[in-house]
């Protein structure tokens, strides 16, 4: 029998303001409030932060409108551990799934107590002809915590970079530190070494603008994983989405946790560099009906999740594959979700989010994609959220309307995986990428243009966390994730990759020499395309991952980047490309190119060349055989500089005619068939003469002629 649980002084009095979920310090104490709509009673318990599986006090909640359950707690202080009991049905063939022995986390918890691992004293048995688990789980439970939201955020100012100079660089908030020699070791993969002035001036001089982390919400282990002796390193897998994933922290104490992460969060703004989250709303680590009951489920089962009702009675709508999604569209679950975002961005000052199986967050009340859906236009309205940087992963799974790249409104940013696609296949050298390889140069207008957005709706990547880094994209031609222990049959098997003829590791110059001509090939290429540039942490040092496409549970050297090992020469390449598309308003335009004549100066904004320099015509486009083209950029406005950018992604030289005569002087910006690409000096070309244009190389020359006799127009074809 569990010791008797203390009485606690409690008030029920509501006073003139409306109730919110969560928590609230009162002067005379603090009120807890939690929503459910099918809950018959529902227990507040509190547990001694000195010993978590000490019950301090349980207090049987009132009811009130809203379907919100309340009370008010006198002397309950900042750092009291507590957690909720919901009584009611246990019907899960009507999606009710209520089990007072199992302790519940408040959904807006502002952090979490405990080792987040799953374990077994966290499930309900799921049998709809069989009772709940009869284990008490109090003790052992995961606890929420009361946080005081205090903090000096004196003299912190939001960057606020637009999007056409925005560049965005994804990492993770402990492997980008775990192994950095210059951070002391007890901050090495926390909050407070992302903070650290080396991090940051890295990062700065990188030329990044924004960071965009990996889930920093709280995010359970599943237990599949740690009987592997592994762990969901990447953290999509949320239980608090209020609350900083506590072993990202140094800090043990969860009110110093949430200020390291505000602290965090001002050294990076200090440094000119936004914050901005990839977030988790489409599903719950509860998984399916044999995962744990931690939250959702046992608090209102019903009210949260997308169920399908059948013969059998309910299940979960999985469009995820993660076993449940949440249903965006119920009133309890959107609130949910926009006081998040809003609290994320009031009290935690974060800059933007990237929301993962954004899709599915968009489904409405018949589940299915809608521009106009309940979340999309709360959003959209919302004076908070509508001003910060919004960014779609705009795929889910197993529906028809899964993959919706194109399709969300303004002022919404997707991720581009036609771009990634595109850009890999064409310079891996597949045959006819030329046309749509252009197009995606161009900002993908035949995906954002037929609804009037404009090319920085595009967030142009390479690569990103889910799938091979830079290095590893042409170091193999398949996957190699043996490490993961699912016998090498999860992660993508269509990657756009290439060996350069050798599988993995090589000592062979010519081979090493190719791979690096391709990676310096694909970074001036998004360097150079229109829309928002987004760089995955390592891509600049040669980081590998041995082949793995899918180190979602690799918390080790897989994933961590290695400090201690660099391609000097590719981050000195990286660095410069930045600093080139920053001088540049060519490539950060917010307007599509539309090929005509400008009289003022005599240029169309983009002339497409052959080799030859006349006009590629709109049959040579889709040629199996093209290997080479020529793009000629006139400038934006009358002080700008013409740009004339050369792609080969053929494996020999091709000469160039260079477009004017010999009047015409080009200088070279860049030539990525060199190491360095950047010449230390000035290098000039005259017009009408052949560039040695060499094979898997990208070239861009500026046009440095002064006076008059500026005839760049080519011959027809």
């Amino acid at each position: 029998m569990p010791a008797p649980v203390s009485p606690a002084p409690v008030s029920f009095e509501t006073g003139d303001q409306p109730l919110t979920p969560g928590v609230t310090l009162q002067r005379e104490g603090t009120r807890f409030v939690v929503h459910s709509r099918h809950a018959t009673a529902m227990d507040l318990c509190l547990y001694d932060p000195d010993d978590d599986s000490r019950e301090t006090a349980r207090i049987r909640m009132r009811r009130t409108e809203c379907d919100l359950w309340y009370a008010t707690v006198r002397d309950v202080k900042a750092g009291t551990l507590y957690g909720y009991r919901a009584l009611g049905p246990w019907l899960p063939k009507n999606a009710m799934r209520f089990n007072a022995k199992k302790l519940m986390l408040d959904p807006y918890a502002r952090a979490i107590h405990g080792r987040p691992d799953e374990a077994e004293h966290m499930r309900t048995v799921p049998d709809p002809q069989h009772a709940p688990g009869c284990v008490d789980n109090g003790a052992k439970a995961l606890k929420s915590v009361v946080i005081d939201e205090m903090f000096d955020w004196a003299g912190d100012a939001a960057p606020r970079v637009p999007w056409r100079d925005t560049v965005i660089c994804e990492l993770h908030v402990k492997g980008f530190t775990k192994t950095h020699p210059d951070l002391p070791a007890k901050i090495r993969g926390t909050y407070a070494g992302l903070a650290h002035p080396s991090v940051t001036s890295y990062l700065k001089d990188l030329g990044i603008t924004a960071v965009q982390l990996l889930p920093v919400h709280q995010h359970l282990d599943d237990g599949f994983l740690l009987g592997r002796k592994l762990t969901n390193y990447w953290g999509y897998n949320t239980i608090g989405f209020f609350a900083p994933h506590n072993t990202y922290a140094a800090a043990k104490d969860p009110q110093e946790q949430v200020r390291e992460f505000k602290t965090m969060v001002k050294a990076l703004h200090a440094a000119g560099i936004e914050v901005i989250l990839d977030v988790v709303y489409n599903h719950t680590a509860e998984g399916n009906e044999y995962g744990p009951s931690l939250m959702f489920r046992g608090l209102d089962d019903h009210g949260y999740y997308r169920h399908h009702y059948g013969e059998d009675g309910a299940g979960y709508l999985n469009v995820t594959g993660c076993g449940n999604s949440v249903d965006s569209a119920s009133t309890p679950a959107l609130r949910l979700i926009l006081d998040s975002l809003r609290y994320w961005v009031t009290e935690m000052h974060v800059d933007g989010f990237r929301f993962d199986l954004a899709v599915t967050v968009a489904r409405n009340e018949k589940d299915g994609f809608n521009p106009q859906s309940q979340f999309l236009s709360a959003v959209a309205q919302d004076p908070v959220l509508s001003k910060v940087k919004l960014i779609a992963e705009a795929w889910d799974i197993s529906r028809e309307d899964s993959y919706q790249v194109g399709h969300f409104p303004e002022p919404w940013r997707e991720l581009n995986g036609k771009y990634r696609d595109t850009v890999r296949s064409w310079w891996r050298g597949d045959p006819g990428a030329t046309a749509e390889f252009a197009k995606r140069l161009c900002g993908s207008q035949d995906i954002y243009g037929w609804n009037q957005r404009p090319p920085i709706a595009s967030i142009n990547f390479l690569t990103s966390h889910d799938g091979f880094t830079l290095m590893d994209l042409v170091s193999y031609s398949h996957k190699h994730n043996e490490a993961n222990r699912e016998d090498n049959r999860d992660g993508d098997n269509h990657n756009h990759s290439t060996n350069c003829g050798v599988e993995g590791q090589t000592k062979d110059a010519k081979v090493i020499q190719a791979r690096a001509r391709l990676r310096r090939g694909m970074i001036a290429t998004m360097m150079c395309s229109l829309g928002v540039p987004f760089l995955t942490a390592g891509d600049e040092r040669g980081r590998t991952q041995g082949g793995n496409n899918n180190a979602y549970c690799q918390d080790n050297e897989i994933s961590w980047l290695d400090w201690n090992h660099c391609d000097k020469d590719m981050l000195d390449f990286t660095r410069r490309m930045t600093t080139f598309r920053r001088r540049l308003g060519t490539f950060r335009r917010s307007t599509y190119f539309d090929g005509k004549l400008n009289p003022t100066i005599g240029l169309r904004d983009v002339t497409w060349l052959e080799g030859n320099g006349t006009l590629l015509c709109h049959e040579e486009w889709h040629s199996e055989e093209r290997r080479c083209f020529g793009a000629l950029l006139g400038p934006q406005n009358d002080s700008s500089t013409p740009l004339l950018l050369l792609f080969n992604n053929g494996s020999a030289s091709e000469p160039f005619i260079l477009p004017g005569d010999k009047d015409i002087v080009w200088t070279l910006a860049f030539d990525t068939s060199l190491s360095p690409s950047f010449p230390n000096g000035q290098v000039t070309h005259a017009g009408g003469r052949k560039y040695a244009l060499q094979g898997q190389s990208v070239v861009c020359l500026e046009l440095t002629t002064t006076g008059a006799g500026l005839d760049l127009e080519p011959k027809a074809c």
